[in-house]
């Protein structure tokens, strides 16, 4: 949804997020639908600017969003308050799943399928009955935990949708299911679990189900409150399904508007900084995978029904645009030149990996992970294990100068002296002095101007990517490696302006655009896009946004006048094709008329034989109401969805309440309690979710449940006046002065215990370390009662370092490396921590452990290293594969020591690029999708043993 259809919602709830100060731009429609007579509800651990302006304030525990989303979905079942003609005919309720499902109320707090082994689910048993269901494309990787994965995103055996019972009677449809799984989420229970007042939960209830259904919508606002837990896929998951059955999806004023706390990281998304994903969504090959060839790679990943069915087009325009003229059918399109994944990749355990000596040099852009990440002090450890770093930022950042003034430095843990990573600080162009795009919350892309030239030596990320890239190409243009030819293959052609010879960021743009190749024409809508190498598309959901060469779509500025109803189209570009509100065939009822006269967007125009209305229709345009595909045929793609079924992206076209596929910790949202918590679970025997993603070792260890050392809860936010970690704002004095220092959030019951006043020194505690910061004593966080006892939350910024005027301690020194199984997102809402009176120094708990040197092993101990792991075989992350990582790095650092500064010779890079090839396998053991993969590692010990034969 776009953000101006929050001002068109009757009830507006907002959770997850500090709306009014973190996202102050797009809280303005809030307000409007406020003056319009909305309600607005704000649940969350404290009480912010956006509790005062809303009309419900609901206080919860946080990390037990599940528990309060779960006992709303049970009040709209239990009282009968559901959309019942709109949830019918648009989501999967009426699906019949196999019998051999058992959920958390059976098995005591696990899902069927949960294997000990590798603590991992096997989905056969989350299926529709008689056949397997595929997940959309994008949730693809969820597979890589799965022993089904070729049935399941294969083609389809059957042909004919799933079954379903439309009585709900059959007790294992997903109605029925639904029904079993909420029963103990009463609101007692949610009430014992969040902390929030029974009354007022029931007020929250109220106001959404009353102000839902044919004639009224409400929407969900959410941040990274909800997305940065170890269940944030399953909160959002529970929202979904709250929209679902009342009916708030694809609606103008209803929907789920996911807030972005920058101006582009929904662009960062799309066009993406994710591992496992490339460009618009599409999957990363994985060497552990069928996709060996691109043959491989598309029969294993191609769905067979719905509109990710096209991806074949996507993926061979996306490599066409790459390699150009290289990239041709003979050479299956330069496929083999893509990097292929070998293990989980994401920040988590690259973190762990450089801190292991494996990562040799890092790059970081946009970003500075001493104050972003978790684990403070094990990320600066694993930077001063770097051989190099570049940084491009605006200012010196903590990252940059973690080697001179760093936390392990002053506490003498490391010497600057001792620090051999090479680092390099490049000046960043601040957003006024480069031009480009921006895509922002709600999928909308805007142009922006460059508005005066770079100062000194400022140059924008484009140039410095581009200018690196003419480099590489020069430096391997007469290799005659095979390893090179994946540079040598790539279209890097981009126009270069001016003195600082800027690339041409339009030109860039038109390249995500896409064009046919023959004749370089701009393509107007992906629909446009094919698959055998006549067309080449960087983005394809961007395919529109310039579809000429005069025309540039993001840059227009029309709004609607006042009376016009068509969704803003003439500002800005919304992927897709323009659309503002995805999937808002939703909007009509199955015979194609709007719900109401105050909720119309689109519509069936008989006359005209096509969806009209206010929005670009997410649709087929020309597909009729009444159409209805014949099975017997065994209809694929879009020609597989029936005139009502308007979730297009999932493969049966309707939304999913219960989800047989794609995700890795179950197919229906489970409160657990955090992974640090001050309690046991009141609803479940199991304490956290099973499928966490969890990395224990010296220097990340977690609290056990209700560990007495440390009673309260901690959770992180950001602050309107100091944008996140950077030091756009920390280094200007006129934003720094407005919040100087670093400040704790305290209830004053807690001060009282602790005897503390109004700004005295207190330190925070865990056992990833220790800080010391000033008390904020407020009633903005007050006790809560859970389970019949007081527990105490405390909070603070995580936005202070010691660069520049506003400093302080970093927060995220206390937090520890554990994340989401679905996304490997890191936690920093919800842990355990102690606080005492006073500053570090005193009697300040023990700290940490400094790291111990690691000594130089011979090639024989990094043998038997290895060796030990292939015999011992373990089969779960937890396990210390650390030991061979290390060996092997140790060994590697003591052989590029004896070479010092002499240039090396050829015969001694040759020795070192295969040592790095077996630290790459053991790392991709250490670090795997689906379970350690031993056939590479014993070629590994074999390549590593005639090495060292040679010594």
């Amino acid at each position: 949804m776009q953000l101006w259809s929050l001002a068109h919602a009757d009830c507006i709830v907002i959770m997850g997020s500090n709306m009014a100060e973190n996202h102050p731009v797009g809280f303005r429609f809030v307000t409007q639908a406020k003056q319009r007579g909305a309600t607005i509800i704000h649940v969350d651990p404290r009480f912010t600017r956006t509790s005062a302006l809303s009309d419900t304030y609901a206080p919860i525990r946080s990390g037990t969003d599940i528990a309060f989303l779960g006992g709303i979905i049970r009040y709209i079942l239990a009282d009968d308050l559901w959309f019942r003609e709109w949830v019918m005919a648009y989501t999967n309720i009426a699906a019949v799943i196999t019998y051999k499902y058992k959920g958390p109320e059976d098995l005591e707090g696990y899902f069927s399928g949960f294997r000990d082994k590798d603590g991992c689910y096997n989905v056969e048993n989350w299926q529709p009955a008689g056949e397997p269901e595929p997940s959309p494309l994008a949730e693809h990787h969820a597979g890589h935990h799965t022993s089904t994965t070729e049935t399941l995103f294969g083609a389809r055996k059957s042909h004919h949708p799933p079954p379903e019972d439309p009585t709900l009677h059959d007790p294992n449809c997903v109605y029925q299911i639904l029904k079993r799984h909420y029963e103990r989420y009463t609101p007692e229970a949610v009430e014992r679990i969040t902390g929030c007042p029974r009354d007022t939960f029931l007020r929250v209830c109220e106001a959404l189900t009353s102000n839902s259904g044919r004639d009224r919508t409400s929407s969900f606002c959410y941040a990274v409150g909800w997305t940065h837990h170890e269940t944030g896929v399953q909160i959002i998951r529970a929202c979904c399904i709250i929209q679902s059955l009342l009916g708030n999806m694809g609606r103008p004023g209803g929907g789920i508007m996911a807030l972005r706390g920058h101006c582009s990281i929904q662009g960062s998304t799309d066009i993406p900084t994710l591992y496992n994903m490339l460009p618009t969504y599409l999957p990363q090959p994985n060497a552990h995978k069928p996709h060996h060839s691109l043959k491989d790679l598309l029969e294993a990943e191609t769905v067979p029904t719905g509109w990710w069915h096209n991806f074949p087009k996507y993926f061979v325009s996306l490599l066409k645009a790459w390699y150009g003229d290289n990239a041709t059918p003979d050479n299956e399109f330069c496929f083999s030149y893509l990097p292929k994944l070998t293990g989980d990749h994401s920040q988590l355990p690259i973190s762990l990996a450089t801190c292991d000596g494996v990562t040799r040099g890092m790059f970081v852009f946009g970003q500075n992970p001493v104050v972003g990440s978790v684990n403070s002090d094990l990320i600066e450890r694993g930077l001063a294990k770097l051989e190099w770093l570049v940084v491009r930022d605006s200012f010196e950042t903590e990252t940059a100068s973690f080697w001179k003034k760093g936390r392990l430095v002053q506490r003498g843990e490391l010497r600057p002296e001792d620090i051999s990573t090479e680092i390099f600080l490049l000046p960043a162009c601040a957003p006024a002095e480069k031009d480009g795009t921006l895509t922002n919350t709600g999928r909308l892309v805007q142009w922006h101007d460059k508005i005066l030239e770079p100062v000194g030596d400022n140059r924008s990320d484009l140039w410095f990517m581009v200018h690196l890239g003419n480099r590489l190409k020069q430096l391997y243009a007469d290799s005659t490696e095979a390893r090179d030819r994946p540079i040598q293959a790539l279209t890097w052609d981009y126009r270069l302006r001016g003195k600082q010879q800027e690339p041409d960021a339009l030109q860039v743009l038109q390249e995500i655009n896409g064009c046919t190749w023959a004749d370089k024409k701009l393509v107007a809508s992906f629909q446009e896009l094919k698959d055998d190498g006549s067309t080449a598309c960087g983005g394809w959901l961007y395919a529109g946004i310039t579809p000429s060469a005069d025309h540039n779509q993001a840059r227009a500025r029309q709004p609607d006048a006042i009376g016009m109803e068509t969704n803003h189209r003439g500002w800005g570009f919304a992927w897709p094709s323009n659309r503002r509100e995805m999937y808002n065939r939703a909007s009509a009822d199955p015979e194609g008329r709007p719900w109401s006269e105050a909720k119309r967007l689109v519509w069936w125009n008989d006359a005209e034989g096509k969806w009209d209305g206010n929005d670009v229709p997410d649709f087929v345009e020309t597909k009729p109401p009444g159409y209805r595909p014949d099975w017997s045929k065994n209809p694929q793609g879009m020609e597989a969805l029936a005139g009502t079924d308007p979730f297009i992206m999932v493969p049966h076209g309707r939304s999913q309440i219960f989800v047989p596929s794609g995700l890795k910790d179950g197919p229906l949202p489970v409160h657990y309690e955090p992974m640090e918590s001050p309690i046991a679970n009141p609803l479940y025997k199991r304490q956290v979710d099973p499928a966490t993603k969890t990395w224990p070792r010296p220097g990340n260890e977690y609290h056990a449940p209700a560990d007495p050392r440390f009673p309260y809860v901690f959770t992180t936010y950001r602050l309107t006046e100091l944008h996140c970690g950077g030091l756009s704002t920390r280094a200007m004095p006129h934003t720094a002065e407005l919040q100087p220092e670093a400040f704790v959030e305290v209830p004053p019951e807690l001060a009282q215990e602790k005897g503390v006043a109004q700004l005295d020194w207190v330190v925070l505690s865990t056992l990833r370390g220790e800080i010391e910061v000033k008390a904020m004593i407020t009633d903005r966080l007050r006790p809560f009662t859970i389970d019949g006892r007081t527990v105490y939350q405390i909070g603070m910024p995580w936005v202070f370092g010691w660069e520049g005027y506003a400093r302080g301690d970093i927060a995220n020194v206390l937090l520890a490396i554990f994340g989401d199984a679905n996304t490997s997102i890191h936690s920093t809402k919800a842990l355990t921590c102690n606080l005492r009176k006073g500053r570090l120094g005193g009697s300040a708990s023990q700290p940490m452990p400094k790291t111990p040197p690691v000594k130089a092993p011979s090639g024989q101990e990094v043998l038997r290293r290895i060796d030990k792991l292939l015999a011992d075989k373990p089969d779960r992350i937890g396990h210390d594969f650390s030991a061979a990582t290390i060996a092997l790095c140790a060994y590697r650092g003591a052989l590029l020591h004896q070479t010092g500064n002499a240039a090396p010779a050829q015969k001694d890079v040759e020795r070192m690029n295969q040592l790095n090839s077996v630290i790459s396998v053991v790392y991709g053991t250490h670090y795997p999708i689906g379970g350690p993969k031993w056939e590479p590692l014993e070629k590994a010990r074999e390549r590593f043993a005639s090495l060292i034969a040679e010594d």
